[in-house]
């Protein structure tokens, strides 16, 4: 069996992020290229980091600390959905 091209490889959009009462209210979406996907992630953690140093600054509001609440958790399901891409059984060459 052949090994797939590791530039088609797309999301499964399968990972859900942001549960309220245990219902995910988002989800990575299906079909984005792996590449894409994480090359666009790749961003989220450092803006995630300069918002949480504001935050540690910051006391009269926690508007910094939710924003990078969020961003990690986006960032998180990408990457888990990615990660899910990879460890597909169709994916053993890569």
């Amino acid at each position: 069996m052949n090994a797939p091209n590791p530039s088609a490889l797309t999301t499964l959009g399968v990972t859900p992020f942001s549960f309220h009462s245990d219902q995910p209210l988002f989800r990575v979406n299906s079909g984005v290229s792996l590449h894409e996907a994480l090359h666009h992630v790749s961003d989220l953690p450092h803006v995630a980091k300069l918002l949480a140093e504001d935050a540690a600054m910051t006391k009269q509001t926690d508007r910094h600390d939710w924003a990078s609440h969020y961003l990690q958790e986006m960032s998180k399901a990408v990457i888990d959905d990615g990660v899910k891409v990879l460890e597909s059984p169709g994916n053993t060459g890569l």
